[in-house]
């Protein structure tokens, strides 16, 4: 069996992901287990004993987490900044599950990329969590492999501007979360980003720069080079596929394997920093959510009514509502508000997560009702700001900078005015009603840093070594399908599949209330 036949295996899997509807959670801050962290303290691996080990340009992997699962981690020491390789250096962390077979026998396929989105998704967690799937999906014979990107989680340096936890949780929590009921609130988001761009300006110019997807794109290279490997085989999801076809565009001839889940439109909104066709199909993933609900009945749908309409008119009825009394909230570990902003935001949130997350919106919103908002402050409630000896258990606070460094100095220059804020908040509301939600990711890289944009932007576009797979449902709430058809006209032989269904990608797509 050569080894294109082989490589067939890995295609094949990644349909199954497909229709067979294979859970892969959409990471989050939000999400990351404080179990996992427990075990691995029980078992002698804490986030800090990621410190020891030395980061090399030779893959040196150890133990780590659950030995029980087969993880080994690893630091790889790059370039910080790839036009100056002789320069300072960054560590990239990985970590992996190793093949059942060996890798010196013919059965051995080679390490597998992940990345599960964000930009600031880890895929060192992306792994422990959910590695088991993967092997699943994907068969004994690949390493599993995840990298938290540079500027990112354990990846060194960080992307980050804020001089002390406690100034990063003070800022934060009093950020605009919505813009949804006056241009005071444009207003206010526009002025909040004038000072995180003089921040970054101030604190971060000697690492910033480097923070990007080209150089992420080459550390994939690195990366796999590292495993002795020429190609590369990679499955990415959402911002993955930003990575992804970026780097198919860079190194059209480094390609083995190539699956992106979940597409960007790269080159008309994501380097263009446009930001809008994202909401292409937002609304018609909210109305799934009805029809799911529906289709449920009122025994597994607390929402339920007699007709989509009739579900979208009682939602409309529970925003004027919480607009004129919003619900205060008090859990085990906080206390809140349930406003108009934060229910609108649980539940954009929730569109990406139909089986993860769907059923327990659809009882958060009768709950909110009868003014118990519990569970809706529960799916956005963070933890409680603590201190700690250890500052790698803190290492994904900085998360929400490095999204915003990487999309900044990936997408053109935005103009940094008022008025153009508010110009891309009224474009952006007749995309789609979540427009307000999603706006300020564009305003953020109004007053952010100018810096030189000499490095890969585009085109995206080339003829790999072997054909890349692009997935997208019909109801992605932020990856519409539409993005897909797009990138892959400029990939010759690359081939598009389409699942009929709601949610991000593949990795949460069927029905909410099912079982």
């Amino acid at each position: 069996m050569n080894r294109r036949t082989k490589g067939f295996y890995f295609i094949a899997a990644g349909l199954l992901v497909c229709l067979g509807g294979a859970v892969l959670t959409k990471y989050h801050k939000e999400d990351a287990s404080l179990l996992l962290f427990r075990n691995a303290v029980e078992l002698g691996w804490t986030e800090s004993s990621w410190a020891s080990i030395k980061p090399s340009k030779k893959l040196a992997w150890v133990d780590c987490y659950d030995p029980e699962d087969g993880f080994e981690c690893g630091r790889l020491q790059v370039p910080l900044n790839y036009s100056d390789p002789e320069g300072k250096s960054a560590a990239i962390a990985l970590i992996r599950q190793k093949a059942n077979v060996s890798s010196d026998t013919a059965e051995y396929l080679g390490p597998i990329l992940f990345n599960p989105g964000g930009p600031g998704g880890s895929g060192v967690d992306l792994i422990r969590r959910r590695g088991k799937q993967l092997r699943a999906v994907v068969g004994p014979r690949f390493d599993i492999v995840g990298f938290d990107p540079r500027g990112i989680a354990r990846s060194t340096p960080r992307a980050s501007w804020y001089e002390s936890r406690a100034e990063r949780q003070l800022w934060s929590r009093s950020s605009v979360r919505e813009l949804n009921h006056s241009s005071d609130d444009v207003a206010s988001s526009w002025a909040r980003t004038q000072i995180t761009g003089q921040l970054a300006a101030e604190r971060g110019m000697e690492v910033l720069p480097h923070i990007q997807t080209d150089h992420t794109a080459h550390d994939m290279l690195t990366i796999t080079e590292a495993h002795g490997r020429e190609k590369i085989l990679y499955w990415g999801f959402s911002y993955g596929t930003v990575l992804g076809s970026t780097f198919a565009a860079m190194f059209p001839d480094k390609v083995d394997r190539l699956v992106i889940d979940g597409v960007v439109d790269v080159p008309n909104d994501y380097y263009t920093a446009n930001w809008k066709t994202n909401l292409l199909n937002t609304d018609d993933t909210l109305k799934w959510f009805f029809k799911d609900c529906l289709n449920a009945g009122s025994q597994k749908c607390p929402f339920y009514e007699s007709s989509t309409d009739a579900i979208a008119e009682r939602l409309n009825n529970l925003y004027g509502s919480i607009i004129r009394a919003p619900v205060p909230v008090r859990t085990s570990i906080s206390y809140g508000i349930v406003d108009y902003a934060r229910l609108r935001q649980t539940i954009f949130n929730a569109l990406y997560s139909p089986f993860a997350k769907w059923a327990t919106l659809a009882t958060g919103l009768a709950n909110l009702e009868a003014r118990n908002g519990t569970v809706l402050y529960q799916m956005l409630e963070e933890d409680p700001f603590s201190c700690s000896c250890d500052p790698l258990e803190h290492a994904f606070d900085s998360v929400g900078e490095a999204q915003t460094t990487i999309a900044c100095n990936d997408g053109d220059v935005v103009p940094p005015g008022l008025e153009e804020a508010e110009k891309h908040y009224r474009e952006t509301i007749e995309v789609s009603e979540w427009g307000s939600v999603w706006a300020g990711l564009r305003t953020e890289c109004g007053a952010w840093p100018r810096i030189p944009k000499t490095f890969f932007r585009g085109p995206i576009a080339g003829n790999t070594s072997y054909p890349i797979l692009l997935i997208g449902n019909t109801a992605d709430p932020v990856t519409p399908l539409h993005a897909a058809h797009v990138v892959s006209k400029g990939f010759p032989g690359s081939v598009v599949l389409s699942q009929d269904s709601a949610g991000v990608s593949n990795d949460d797509s069927s029905s909410g209330f099912s079982g």
